[in-house]
């Protein structure tokens, strides 16, 4: 039975589970505390809720809420985890960008976006998931393109017919 503490931060990790659509499990073994800081840094301004926490309570937390049977085998070492309701491939680009500016660290383990496990070989295809704001732009986009089509049509034939309209009249004029 976890103690009172262990309990609360087993509440606090539960309640971060039910409401991410995605967590990604960084292993940040060998880094720095200046570039752990600066990790979380990276994370913070990229709208992205990341902490540590020790590996058996997020085990214990995530049988607690189910559906995470894939990603516990990576709880191993020193991890972070990436917690994001909206944006999933947030985090994704966060860590793609910071492992490319901090020599290969952290290492990205694995990910649970929407249901799905991604392993750490995929981090590259989690970021160039488009974010929400782009995916409706480009349904919006291909909404209005049929639309602005008829409108340019429609615009193009009343000036040839306006055009026609005022050769004829100024031949008659002649």
């Amino acid at each position: 039975m976890p103690t009172a503490e262990k309990r609360a931060v087993l509440d606090e990790i539960t309640e971060h589970l039910r409401n991410a659509n995605a967590i990604y499990v960084a292993k940040y073994t060998g880094m720095s505390v200046a570039e752990a800081n600066k990790l979380r840094g990276a994370f913070r301004k990229g709208d992205v809720f990341f902490k540590v926490y020790k590996n058996k309570l997020m085990k214990l937390a995530m049988e607690e809420v189910g559906g995470y049977d894939d990603i516990i085998p990576q709880l191993q070492e020193q991890n972070g985890f990436a917690f994001v309701e909206e944006e999933l491939s947030a985090p994704a680009k966060v860590l793609k960008d910071f492992i490319k500016e901090n020599n290969n660290k952290p290492e990205f383990k694995a990910a649970i976006v929407d249901g799905e496990f991604y392993g750490g070989d995929k981090l590259d295809a989690l970021a160039a998931m488009k974010s929400k704001n782009e995916i409706i732009g480009d349904v919006l986009g291909l909404l209005m393109a049929p639309i602005n089509n008829v409108i340019g049509g429609l615009q193009a034939q009343g000036s040839n017919i306006v055009g026609a309209v005022k050769t004829i009249a100024e031949k008659g004029e002649n």
